[in-house]
This record gives structure tokens, sequence and C-alpha cells, in this order.
């Protein structure tokens, strides 16, 4: 099953997850960076897992082998991936780049229309790299 994990940076800079599609169980985690927090909400499901072998039930579906979809707030996103030039995806989303950098440092909050160009300009880059042949 897919799991629906969102990721968003809290201001006191501890990264948080959680997944919001289970049916039968609140799974979150939290840590000092991304990959931490990644590899603390594996450790929550693997934990479920357990409780429940170990107590000779099946594992849920939704927690055996899970698959994640993470969607990501503006701060964590360029955070993760701290390699995106900012001011190079400003100007191919057409969004003023100190603006941009505003949203990246969640001093400002991009509205859904900016945040549709953000994810826009995201999608298009990424399908032009996975298109990209060496």
């Amino acid at each position: 099953m897919k799991l629906k994990a969102i990721v968003e940076l809290w201001d006191n800079g501890t990264y948080s997850i959680y997944v919001t599609n289970t049916k039968k169980h609140n799974i979150s985690a939290q840590g000092k960076s991304t990959e931490e927090a990644k590899a603390n909400l594996m450790d929550a499901i693997n934990d479920y897992a357990a409780m429940y072998k170990e107590t000779g039930k099946t594992v849920p579906k939704e927690i055996d082998s899970p698959e994640f979809e993470y969607r990501y707030d503006m701060a964590s996103f360029f955070n993760y991936f701290n390699w995106i030039n900012v001011g190079n995806l400003a100007k191919k989303a057409g969004i003023n780049a100190s603006l941009l950098r505003q949203y990246k440092s969640n001093l400002s909050f991009a509205s859904e229309k900016q945040t549709k160009k953000i994810q826009e300009c995201i999608n298009f880059l990424g399908n032009e790299l996975a298109a990209v042949r060496l």
C-alpha cells in the first residue's frame, strides 16, 4: 500500500512526518533532518509490525512493506533537495527569487497559486531529467 506521508519543518528545526491514509494506525515520526525522520518513520512501522507478529496476528496490509508518497512543505522540500538552485528554479517558474527564498526559509508562505507554479516547474524539471540519457 502506498502511504501518504507529510513532511514538515517546524520552527524549532525539527522535521515531522505523519501518515494520513492509514485506517487503524496513527503513524508519525520526528527527527533532526528529513532523513532521520524518514528512518524513524520506518522504525515506527516496523514496531507496529513486530507487535502484530508477537501477538500472533497478521500484519495489516497497510503497514506490511509500505511504499511512501512524500509530500513536503516548502521549507522541508528545499532542505531535503538542497542541491536545487533556488534562484534558477524561481527564474524557470516565473517567481521572484527573493520570494522563493522566503518560502524556503519559512519566512513567508506561498499562496495556492504560487505553490502550483512551483509544483508544476519541479514536475517539469523532473520529467526532463527522467528523459535524459547519458
